[in-house]
């Protein structure tokens, strides 16, 4: 079965002062989370979204997605994690305990507050990910990227034709990243907070998925005002 996994476990402390975490925010008058749970509702290929939440909005999600008709038995909302990987294997736990898990089952994790991912995005994530263990969805990296560990001087400029920018969606097969991420130490599961670094670290290939520059996460004041933006242009055309 394929899966769509809306990791909205975070509270959102870039944001600044707001009266909530910012997946609940509104965007044209409709909460962000809303706008990208719509997104996966169109594709006839997923059987079932969940929408990880912190523990104590779980009820406010519930409420809010009600509100806006998105009330549905496939979508399902269950508590996050302490982290990004902890959310997703709370997602896991929730498949496995209402369907147990198959060899071929698919789970597609995006970003609650990436409401502007399209069609052919989720779409190229189904097919990869029927294909390959692990999928990420990347832009080719416009401006040089510089290393440095210690926030003071430069260790390093890779070629840039190299780099790539990472987006969501991330795309896996469920078995094989619950298995990988169960047999990681203490230490590496704090440490690996991005799923697909799980699998590169064990020597497993992540297929790359083209993004758009606009699939843009909603993470500051700034961006909320750029996603503003882009949703009046599109409804101005």
């Amino acid at each position: 079965m394929i899966y769509a996994g809306i990791l909205a476990g975070g509270q959102g402390t870039r944001m600044g002062n707001v009266p909530m975490p910012k997946q609940f925010l509104l965007l044209n008058d409709k909460p962000i989370i809303v706008h990208t749970i719509e997104k996966f509702l169109l594709n006839d290929e997923i059987s079932t979204i969940i929408v990880a939440s912190p523990k104590e909005w779980v009820n406010y999600t519930n409420d809010t997605l009600k509100k806006f008709n998105i009330n549905l038995p496939n979508v399902n909302v269950v508590e996050g994690g302490s982290d990004r990987n902890g959310t997703i294997m709370n997602i896991i736990k929730s498949i496995e305990e209402e369907n147990g898990i198959e060899d071929d089952d698919i789970l597609i994790t995006h970003d609650a507050v990436r409401p502007f991912l399209t069609h052919r995005i989720i779409q190229d994530n189904i097919d990869m990910g029927l294909k390959y263990d692990a999928v990420d969805t990347v832009i080719s990296a416009v401006d040089t990227i510089v290393e440095s560990e210690d926030g003071e001087f430069i260790k390093d400029i890779p070629k840039r034709d190299t780099m790539y920018q990472g987006q969501t969606p991330q795309t896996f097969n469920v078995r094989k990243l619950q298995n990988l991420y169960e047999g990681l130490t203490t230490e590496d599961k704090e440490i690996l907070t991005d799923a697909c670094k799980i699998f590169s670290m064990k020597g497993e290939k992540v297929k790359l998925v083209e993004g758009e520059i606009f699939n843009l996460k909603v993470t500051t004041p700034y961006d909320l005002n750029v996603a503003n933006s882009i949703i009046k242009g599109s409804l101005d055309k």
